[in-house]
């Protein structure tokens, strides 16, 4: 039997997409951009009704399980990437619908993409202490630590896939560019351009 917070999970996801296509249907398609900003605005709230039912749940008097820490990770992961989620989609609708132009693409190399990664990597941070956070809240909310233990298996799992990422991306990109010279090309092309601006 799937577990009712499992459930109100998957939701949330639904229902975050579902706001923000909602917003951005509203702003570019029917050019109702104060009822597009106000659901917009409303996306956040979709992470407030999972963690009060976490809390709810709990204080009921349930067991922290391994799905009390899934939903923390997913609070972390929701608050850190989801206004990148937003300008994702944003600049879709907005070039598809409104004449915007077209989406920014990641780099590709040089010092920017070493930039990019680390930036994304740094989110992934952001979303990792948000959800220690959200588990400490837990484990005050039951405030009796044997029934909170499951709680920091899921932590491990996030922490591996932080490590991972660390070092195949930012430290790999890093390590690659630097043995390809690209940062001092960056730097001669920068200085370049200050001298002819200064002419």
């Amino acid at each position: 039997m799937v577990e009712p917070l499992v459930v109100l999970i998957v939701a949330c996801e639904i229902g975050f997409w579902v706001v923000l296509g909602a917003g951005l249907l509203a702003r570019y398609v029917l050019r109702m951009r104060r009822l597009g900003a106000v659901l917009l605005a409303c996306t956040p709230l979709v992470d407030v009704v999972l963690l009060v039912a976490t809390v709810f749940d709990l204080r009921a008097g349930g067991e922290a399980s391994s799905v009390h820490g899934l939903a923390a990770i997913y609070l972390g992961v929701s608050v850190a990437f989801g206004h990148s989620m937003m300008r994702w989609a944003d600049q879709r609708v907005a070039h598809r619908f409104a004449g915007g132009p077209p989406p920014v693409k990641p780099p590709k190399h040089g010092l920017a993409k070493v930039r990019h990664e680390w930036r994304e990597w740094g989110k992934f941070a952001v979303a990792w202490a948000i959800a220690c956070s959200v588990m400490l809240l837990l484990m005050y909310v039951v405030g009796t630590p044997e029934r909170t233990q499951a709680l920091w298996g899921q932590m491990g799992s996030m922490t591996l896939v932080g490590v991972i990422w660390l070092v195949g991306w930012p430290v790999y990109h890093t390590v690659t560019e630097l043995a390809k010279g690209r940062f001092g090309e960056k730097a001669a092309d920068e200085a370049g351009g200050r001298a002819s601006d200064s002419r």
